[in-house]
């Protein structure tokens, strides 16, 4: 079966906005710049997950199950993602995630409370397989059968969600007869950038694909053997070489990912205010913020994006990290400077 006619739940809504940034554009004086609005795909706010999410939970159903267990940090995306899409297909959702209980729900955990999934905190020092194998086998004995959702969403069957919305960006480019030259996505887990890279390759975009990493350490090597897995596991009749992965790391000094994964980062938060005051649009400062610092910065040094060369930034979602407790807490004074308070 082709990948285009792979069967899958409907839960998101398509096709997302493809926006021009007006206002960024002329800021910037480079090519025109546009962003494409995955953060609106739903359910519970959805984001960059629903995508995938529409293929694994497809097979979920197709299997009989009666929950879905996924992993992920406290503040996980793709974790209220999940629980959005089994509430809404009438699943149990199970989150089993890493660190501490925070005796705090903000953020994403707020929204996995209200959505009333069952939480699971598993101390770092914790086998988290070992963990979920006994909350399984606790379900299964109750009499439901569990679907486990990796970290993301990013197996192969999950990567088709990105593959597949390639064609959905070139079904736009054409209606509106757009020039895109080049593709700026987040890179975490691997499902969207990988999915993206595929999907360029696959259906001839016009556009490269460069991602920007929410994590310290390297990642291409790792991608590349994932994005070449996934084009053997639906017979792409492609295959993904080491010049076709870009990822943009940042200066040595200030790198895009910060020093820790959700560690709270001046820089980031200053890409986030550039982008809340130029167009009204919020994102992160896990994921999205950081990518749109390499977004903004690859396009202010012109070797990889041109300066006569036009842009998109990917929004995956997730803006809700920005009133989690910690980040709320460290960016009180930042966010002061970047408004007028005034006391009457």
């Amino acid at each position: 079966m082709k990948i285009e006619n792979l069967k899958k739940v409907n839960l998101g809504h398509y096709p997302t906005p493809l926006e021009k940034m007006e206002n960024l554009s002329k800021e910037l004086g480079k090519g025109e710049l546009f962003i494409k609005r995955d953060d609106t795909t739903g359910p519970a706010f959805g984001g960059n997950k629903t995508r995938k999410l529409e293929y694994l939970f497809q097979e979920a159903i197709e299997t009989g199950c009666t929950a879905v267990l996924t992993f992920g940090g406290t503040q996980t995306n793709h974790g209220r993602a999940t629980v959005g899409a089994a509430i809404k297909l009438g699943l149990k959702p199970i989150l089993i995630l890493t660190g501490a209980d925070p005796g705090y729900l903000s953020g994403n955990l707020t929204l996995d409370a209200l959505m009333g999934a069952d939480i699971y905190f598993v101390p770092e020092e914790k086998d988290e397989e070992a963990v979920a194998d006994e909350v399984i086998r606790k379900y299964e004995a109750e009499g439901d059968k569990v679907y486990s959702v990796p970290v993301g969403g990013s197996n192969c069957l999950g990567a088709a969600g990105y593959i597949i919305s390639v064609k959905e960006i070139l079904e736009q480019m054409k209606e509106r007869d757009l020039t895109i030259n080049h593709v700026v996505c987040t890179v975490g887990s691997m499902g969207t950038y990988a999915g993206l890279l595929i999907g360029a390759k696959y259906f001839n975009a016009p556009f490269d694909v460069i991602a920007v990493p929410v994590k310290p350490g390297e990642k291409n090597a790792e991608v590349l053997e994932y994005a070449n897995e996934v084009c053997v596991y639906f017979d792409l009749g492609i295959t993904i070489a080491e010049e076709d992965i870009k990822i943009a790391y940042g200066p040595a000094s200030a790198p895009y990912a910060g020093e820790e994964y959700n560690k709270p980062d001046p820089i980031t938060r200053d890409a986030i205010m550039m982008l809340a005051k130029s167009e009204a649009i919020l994102l992160d400062p896990t994921y999205t913020g950081k990518t749109f610092r390499g977004f903004v910065e690859l396009i202010q040094a012109g070797d990889w994006i041109k300066s006569n060369e036009n842009a998109m930034f990917i929004h995956t979602g997730g803006v809700m990290a920005l009133w989690t407790k910690e980040h709320l807490d460290d960016m009180q004074e930042q966010l002061r400077m970047n408004c007028k308070t005034t006391k009457v």
